[in-house]
């Protein structure tokens, strides 16, 4: 009754939700390259490029995910060089990042939606022997086609934020049932614990293994990606640069007011924003031009062969550069967490051993933020004043940023191991 309950409700939504999504591709471009794929059409080439043994399929949604699954994929591949690895993802610029970043794949698809008949032709297509979510993402149809073949499915990087908990809580009745078919659930912390047994998940089920990102990052802060990232944005060693990172609307005009502030302080300061979202990025050129920020340039236009030619603003509206572009900060800030977002992932400028500014929204990212706090290097901020005087605080004494950074970075080196953990936990229940 459950799951007719559940079929039901989607079919109700499709309703309201398909005409959103024709005039997004219609209109925006969006979804053009998906929208195929996730109603299962997919060229039956793909499917014959699967070659391998075992078949292990991992879903990570978007970017974040697929940081997670990376290391994974890798100790997989490690454990398994014959394997047959398909990465999903629900999002195109999850697809984007997962072509960049996991190269140990041996192919990378579209994830169906949840309309039985697709998941069903898409699982038949794929044939794995092991289905593996990342990061709690589960969607009931197609998680019981999975049992309904007696395919296993293991959950890793497995994380409830506390929005997310409150929201499966309402509806726990149906949730405890679907969980329950998740043969094994990996999770990062004794908090996501206690949250799914709380759901009504099988304690015996859950295994708490830690946060795999902490092993992508370590692995990727090479010295190399920051001198090729200075040499294509034309910025000399030692410069003083203000990093705004996966920010929100709301979030620009505070980061660029701060940034007015810094500059009539220390004239030289450069200011790199990276939206969130990459299709914001002409909504924040035109609001840099509109707070008087006339020398601006995009990475787009880099890319296509402009130069940076003493240019103060970067905007980087592309997708994949992120990282890379924390590896320049003097001083950075994370977004999505002065407005009520939920935060971003403050573990990526850590890696590089800079000091990181948040708001107080980052429910995502509890653990996170109380690690690097605990150790400096990380605070929070309420608000645009709050930002730039601890920014004013921290150049003023480069020596505790340089401390505090580095603490931070030790926080992320040290808790690695969690993606061998992952992958040996798929080979258990792959019998192997």
């Amino acid at each position: 009754m459950a799951n007719l309950l559940y079929n039901i409700v989607l079919s109700v939504a499709a309703l309201f939700f398909i005409p959103f999504f024709l005039a997004k591709i219609v209109f925006a471009g969006k979804y053009r390259k998906s929208i195929g794929p996730k109603f299962g059409f997919v060229p039956d080439s793909v499917f014959k490029g699967m070659k391998g043994s075992p078949r292990i399929w991992v879903h990570a949604v978007s970017v974040g995910e697929v940081t997670a699954a990376a290391p994974i994929i890798s100790s997989l591949r490690t454990l398994y060089p014959g394997a047959c690895i398909v990465l999903s993802t629900s999002t195109e610029t999850g697809q984007e990042m997962a072509h960049l970043l996991v190269t140990d794949a041996t192919s990378h698809i579209y994830y169906p939606l949840d309309i039985p008949f697709v998941v069903r032709k898409t699982i038949d297509k794929v044939r794995p022997d092991i289905f593996v979510p990342v990061e709690t993402e589960i969607w009931p149809n197609f998680i019981r086609a999975c049992e309904k073949r007696r395919i296993p499915v293991a959950m890793v990087n497995g994380r409830i934020s506390p929005r997310s908990f409150r929201r499966y809580r309402q509806t726990r009745f149906f949730w405890k049932r679907v969980m329950n078919m998740v043969d094994v659930t990996g999770v990062i912390s004794a908090i996501d614990a206690s949250r799914l047994e709380a759901l009504g998940v099988e304690p015996s089920k859950i295994h708490i293994m830690g946060n795999a990102k902490y092993d992508s990052l370590a692995a990727r802060a090479d010295d190399s990606i920051r001198d090729d990232m200075a040499a294509r944005l034309d910025i000399p060693r030692g410069a003083q640069v203000f990093v705004a990172g996966s920010t929100h609307e709301g979030e620009d005009d505070v980061v660029l007011k701060v940034y007015r502030d810094l500059a009539e302080r220390y004239p030289g300061m450069l200011m790199i924003i990276v939206p969130r979202h990459p299709e914001r990025g002409g909504a924040v050129l035109s609001l840099a031009h509109g707070s008087g920020f006339h020398d601006c340039v995009t990475m787009t236009a880099i890319r296509s062969g402009e130069r940076r030619a003493g240019r103060r603003i970067v905007i980087v509206d592309v997708i994949g550069e992120l990282f890379k572009v924390y590896s320049l900060a003097t001083v950075v800030f994370c977004g999505g967490s002065l407005v009520p977002r939920g935060g971003q992932n403050i573990l990526e400028p850590a890696a590089w051993g800079k000091v990181v500014l948040y708001g107080p929204s980052m429910d995502d990212f509890t653990e996170e933020r109380e690690r690097l706090e605990m150790a400096g290097g990380g605070t929070t901020v309420r608000d645009g004043g709050e930002l730039l005087s601890e920014i004013l605080r921290l150049m003023k004494d480069p020596e505790t940023l340089r401390v505090r950074g580095e603490a931070g970075r030790t926080i992320v080196t040290s808790n690695g191991g969690a993606a061998q953990r992952y992958a040996e936990m798929i080979s258990r229940m792959l019998g192997s």
